[in-house]
């Protein structure tokens, strides 16, 4: 009986499709493994959305090769779409599987396939056949389900269209049955993940929305509570964000929680990086959003130092941040990706300048943090209780609705469960302390 491990890199669509590799497996009587020992497979799911992640792509392997050496080391996911070669000169690892192969990926194991599949975009828009269908993520209490894949945006810095292809979706009818199986599992929230989530449904024949999966999910509560990955601001319409703040309770609820990346504060970095809308469209979007939900959660994606990037451009996207009611930032340094088009551009910015200016956005976001988290000292929270962060003390830590975390006592029986939780305590670091109520 064939041991399994698998280690994930990147982003939650990567989650998704781990977990339903590991359920592909374990149709087969293959058994995830207990720990470090006894591991006969160890699969690499690999991201390239920058050169670090390369990087840590190629550490995660090397390190695994070390750890599991009687292990076969299959290697798939964005690093292995992109740069197959230098991933297959890495001696000891068996098998490499693109993006394009990774739905097959037990049959490629047991068939002992040893080519790379390499061919970019390969899968045709709305193929089902190449979907990796959902599973449940043991080690989560909040699911993450794929629903939409691929992008068509071909921003200028972002190599992720080469490692996904077109943009593709699943079923309405598919999302939907593969909701009801993670709710029937036990999950209370399930996250919709995708590329470009918010083109989901407009392959489809015929064509749908993500509002309209919302709505379905809404009529038919299937679930607890759904929250949306990621969304694109021109894809945040007047209608989701109202339908949003209508669906706000159980079962069904939305969470109230908008990761909406901006990328730039400047007009002129906007339209070099193929961005289609404006720091004044951005700014109007988010001032929709906090018009009709005042507490929602709003996380931004900054890239700095984008080839152009002067001084005065990286201060209007400090001063646009700043202005914006945002909660958290993900901060993410330019990194040049051969074969995008910001990569040949001129006036490429220092690593030094990069560096500092990320710590500056960083600054900002650590305080725009702070701040929401503070406005609900004393309130009332619903969270989903995830894990013991200390079991000793019975002390679990969990997400609420709208993407605060909190540490709480808790017991063993309450974990996977949605509980109401007062907020007691927001330290200078951070992290948030509550109490359960009734």
């Amino acid at each position: 009986m064939q041991r399994f491990k698998i280690i994930t890199l990147g982003c939650k669509v990567n989650q998704a499709e781990s977990a339903g590799i590991a359920r592909q497996l374990q149709e087969r009587d293959a058994k995830p493994a207990a720990g470090e020992e006894g591991v006969d497979l160890c699969i690499i799911n690999t991201c390239t959305v920058t050169g670090k992640a390369s990087m840590q792509s190629r550490q995660a392997v090397r390190r695994a090769l070390r750890a599991h050496p009687n292990a076969r080391i299959v290697v798939t996911g964005c690093y292995a779409q992109t740069a197959p070669q230098e991933i297959r000169s890495i001696p000891g690892v068996d098998l490499v599987l693109g993006n394009d192969g990774k739905h097959r990926i037990d049959e490629a194991i047991r068939n002992r396939l040893t080519d790379p599949l390499t061919t970019v975009g390969a899968t045709p828009a709305g193929d089902q056949a190449q979907w990796i269908p959902s599973g449940p993520q043991a080690d989560r209490a909040r699911a993450f389900l794929k629903v939409q894949d691929g992008c068509n945006a071909r921003c200028s810095y972002c190599i992720v269209p080469y490692a996904r292809g077109a943009s593709r979706s699943l079923p309405v009818k598919d999302a939907l049955d593969s909701l009801r199986r993670l709710s029937d599992t036990g999950y209370p929230e399930v996250v919709l993940t995708g590329i470009h989530l918010g083109h989901y449904g407009l392959d489809l024949d015929p064509p749908s929305d993500l509002l309209a999966l919302l709505k379905n999910i809404r009529q038919q509560q299937i679930v607890e509570r759904v929250r949306l990955s990621s969304i694109e601001p021109l894809e945040l319409t007047d209608e989701v964000i109202r339908f949003t703040a209508g669906a706000r309770h159980r079962p069904a609820a939305i969470c109230p929680h908008f990761h909406v990346p901006l990328q730039s504060g400047d007009n002129e970095i906007l339209r070099r990086m193929r961005r289609p809308y404006t720091r004044e469209f951005f700014r109007d979007r988010i001032a929709d959003l906090t018009r009709h939900l005042p507490d929602a959660a709003l996380g931004v994606d900054v890239l700095v130092g984008f080839p152009g990037e002067t001084d005065a451009a990286f201060e209007n996207t400090c001063s646009l941040i700043t202005q914006l009611p945002v909660t958290y930032v993900h901060v993410f340094p330019f990194s040049r990706r051969k074969g995008t088009p910001a990569d040949r551009l001129p006036n490429q910015v220092r690593a030094a300048a990069i560096k500092a200016r990320c710590r500056r956005i960083r600054s900002i976001g650590y305080q725009k943090k702070l701040a929401y988290y503070s406005r609900f000292h004393g309130k009332i929270l619903e969270v989903v209780a995830e894990s013991f962060a200390d079991a000793e003390n019975k002390l679990v830590r969990g997400t609420s609705a709208n993407y605060i975390p909190v540490k709480f006592k808790a017991q063993a029986g309450q974990l996977r469960t949605i509980v109401s939780v007062r907020v007691e305590r927001v330290e200078p670091s951070g992290s948030v302390f509550g109490t359960i109520v009734s």
